[in-house]
């Protein structure tokens, strides 16, 4: 059974990869026919054609290898022969401005279909505590050693420092003995120190209460992220909220402010991306795989197996969430044959142009774009040496959930 839910798992984060593809290159789609723009194709998928119908001018269909999509404007570029009938809706003949729109619609669909999906997240199975707030899940009814099982029952005695005190789950921990407290990890640590009697400020219901918190010594595991110590440390019995679940309101907001996180996060990925190359060969050759290095649609799709196999759902979505942001912003990345690549292209020339201008020269002729064809190769080949090496790694060596 465990078995099925991960294949299923695979082919249901692969299905997700593929949507958004489709919906990616319907954002062109959209765009250029919204200008007036000729569109002569556009097909889900590489390879031989498994079928496809006409509706209008453009051809729609599927193809055999789903790693992919394109949507075919007429004109692209100068260089490309147009009829005569169709070159004032040719792609180069449009003003700048309608170029850029229809060049960035398909990762604005990604950023707007990474919105959506983590706007569903927030209204159901909650957003995860990015930001590590010191706000309670579950109060305990007593505290014990580490070598107790963590459901044993609570022997006769035993101390509920947190439930005697009066703390509930939904507070948020302002204060811990006159020491503000910002994170779950700032509250581990300073309580951590703690023996006796001390004061908490919490949060409940937008209204500030002190409580009163004997604090005893336990024995715990604690890691600093290399070594693992038993120490006698204070513990009041309290467990963290993982994740925040919104009304439909109050979701739109939770949802924005999430958004920016990633695309955070995402762009200082991008920007260690180069760095994380070496530990992918290294996990071919049978190193252990840092959690840390790039994967591919593969890998990603094998953590969604995994995902679902397990029950976590919300890791699962997260992760499409992600892959939508990630796959949007390398995009626009100002390389050729990428679609940023071409929006540099149109904006150097309208830049060049308006300087003409002052100038009083004539606009210039289009970029030629075979004079660029070496670079966009190197683009290619390095692209295509990425994505061969974090195949082969999520083949040989995945990163799993444990």
């Amino acid at each position: 059974m465990n078995t099925f839910i991960n294949i299923l798992g695979v082919l249901l984060f692969a299905f997700g990869i593929a949507v958004s593809i489709a919906l990616h290159e319907f954002g062109h789609l959209l765009t250029a026919k919204a200008f007036g723009m000729k569109v002569t194709r556009y097909f889900i998928g590489f390879g031989p054609k498994l079928f496809s119908f006409r509706k209008g001018e453009t051809e729609y269909g599927l193809k055999a290898i789903p790693a992919g999509g394109f949507c075919e404007i007429t004109g692209m570029t100068a260089l490309e022969e147009v009829h005569p009938d169709d070159k004032p809706r040719a792609f180069y003949k449009q003003k700048v401005w309608k170029r850029v729109v229809v060049l960035s619609a398909g990762s604005i669909t990604h950023f707007l279909l990474g919105f959506i999906i983590l706007l569903i997240l927030a209204m159901s199975l909650g957003l995860p505590n990015n930001k590590d707030l010191p706000v309670l899940a579950q109060v305990s009814d007593c505290v014990q050693d580490y070598t107790v099982p963590f459901d044993a029952p609570c022997p006769a005695g035993a101390p509920a420092p947190a439930k005697n005190a009066g703390l509930k789950p939904g507070d948020q921990i302002v204060s811990i003995a006159g020491k503000p407290i910002a994170t779950w990890t700032d509250m581990q640590k300073v309580t951590r120190d703690l023996s006796g009697p001390n004061e908490f400020k919490v949060l409940r219901d937008d209204k500030e209460l002190t409580l009163t918190v004997d604090v005893p010594k336990v024995t715990r595991q604690i890691s600093d992220g290399k070594k693992v110590e038993v120490k006698e440390v204070g513990a009041i019995g309290v467990i963290v909220q993982q994740a925040f679940t919104y009304g439909p309101i109050d979701a739109i907001p939770a949802s924005l402010s999430f958004t920016g996180e990633m695309f955070v996060n995402t762009w200082k990925g991008l920007l260690r991306f180069p760095e994380r190359i070496p530990a992918v060969v290294k996990a071919i050759g049978g190193g252990e795989r840092d959690l840390d290095t790039p994967i591919s649609v593969v890998g990603a799709s094998r953590l969604g197996g995994d995902a679902a196999e397990r029950g976590l759902w919300a890791f699962f979505i997260l992760m499409l969430a992600g892959l939508n942001f990630f796959v949007g912003v390398f995009n626009l990345l100002p390389l050729l044959p990428l679609d940023g690549g071409h929006i540099a292209v149109n904006l150097y020339e309208r830049v060049r142009d308006w300087i003409r201008k002052l100038r009083g020269k004539p606009a210039g002729a289009p970029v030629n774009y075979m004079r660029l064809l070496p670079l966009t190769y190197v683009v290619i080949f390095i692209g295509g040496a990425i994505t061969l090496l974090t195949v082969t790694a999520d083949i040989v060596n995945p990163i799993r959930l444990q």
